[in-house]
């Protein structure tokens, strides 16, 4: 029998390797050892997936690389997430996630959104190229807490602060906190247009959700 911390590395591994059969093997086999479903997502399957969004900030991954890792990371909470503890009480943060309008590139927004999700997050995806106007629409519809918007564009980084205007004007920019991030944007430019955070990758943008929610 493995001890806990043998598979965790073992998930965390299989998800970094993209090894999808690991994964479901050490996941079961963790299950079977009666440890907790929680620790084995965040101290297994998160982790292996911190470590290739790393490594796909230093270019050593690919875009393929980091889906890869994400299907292998699926597997393994399509087995963990049934066991995880109900807490009927407990409200699911709503986040609205895209890419502003004129930009496709969405390999950074879907990072944040598996590992928003993965954190406990409840993740509304508009996909990319989205209407300005939509991030607002949704979250009025939705009583989202969270905006989070990307882009890689400079020619795009408007359109961020056109939305939270538009947030003014329906009446509901106190009610959700805006999070930006992407290639160009920086902390100067989220304070510039009264953005309520910045995060430079999807682990720092859990970080600062949670931080921004208030949640331990």
């Amino acid at each position: 029998m493995s001890s806990k911390e043998e598979l965790l590395k073992r998930l965390s591994d299989g998800v970094f390797e993209m090894e999808e059969d690991d994964v479901a093997e050490a996941a079961q086999e963790y299950l079977d050892a009666g440890y907790p479903a929680f620790d084995g997502i965040m101290d297994g399957l998160v982790d292996g997936m911190n470590r290739a969004s790393e490594m796909y900030e230093q270019e050593e991954y690919f875009v393929t690389d980091v889906l890869l890792c994400s299907d292998a990371m699926y597997v393994g909470l399509d087995i963990l997430r049934p066991y995880l503890p109900e807490t009927k009480d407990d409200h699911k943060v709503k986040a609205v996630i895209g890419v502003v309008e004129g930009d496709t590139h969405d390999i950074g927004k879907n990072l944040v959104k598996i590992m928003m999700e993965t954190a406990g997050f409840e993740m509304i995806d508009l996909g990319r190229d989205v209407e300005l106007q939509k991030f607002v629409d949704t979250a009025k519809e939705e009583h989202a807490d969270i905006v989070c918007m990307s882009t890689l564009m400079t020619t795009t980084m408007g359109g961020m602060e056109t939305v939270i205007h538009l947030l003014e004007e329906a009446g509901i920019r106190d009610q959700v906190k805006v999070m930006i991030g992407g290639g160009p944007i920086s902390q100067k430019y989220a304070d510039k247009i009264g953005a309520d955070g910045y995060s430079q990758n999807a682990v720092e943008a859990v970080k600062l959700a949670k931080s921004l929610m208030k949640i331990a």
